[in-house]
């Protein structure tokens, strides 16, 4: 991923790794219970929209070119990576 894209996500991933030291600290300080599930599930949900957007990114230009290259076989080649990544994050 070049440019702009990339340097928006690289922004979330300190933010969401800030959210992450922030909890450490919550635990260390011995915070209230749900305090600190409040701030896991604001990473997670952070975590999930990062992902979210990177899978946008991909389908829009990677896929994207691989199907506008015209080679039905790179275009397979995405959608089984997609499917594969889908697939194994369907088991967890």
């Amino acid at each position: 991923m070049k440019g702009a894209d990339n340097k928006s996500l690289l922004n979330r991933t300190k933010r969401i790794e800030g959210q992450i030291r922030g909890i450490t600290g919550m635990l260390e300080s011995e915070k209230y219970c749900i305090e600190i599930l409040t701030q896991v599930k604001a990473a997670r949900s952070a975590l999930k929209s990062l992902e979210l957007e990177i899978l946008e990114n991909h389908m829009n230009h990677c896929v994207s070119d691989a199907i506008g290259s015209g080679s039905s076989e790179q275009a397979q080649v995405k959608i089984d990576e997609i499917m594969q990544l889908l697939k194994r994050t369907a088991k967890s």
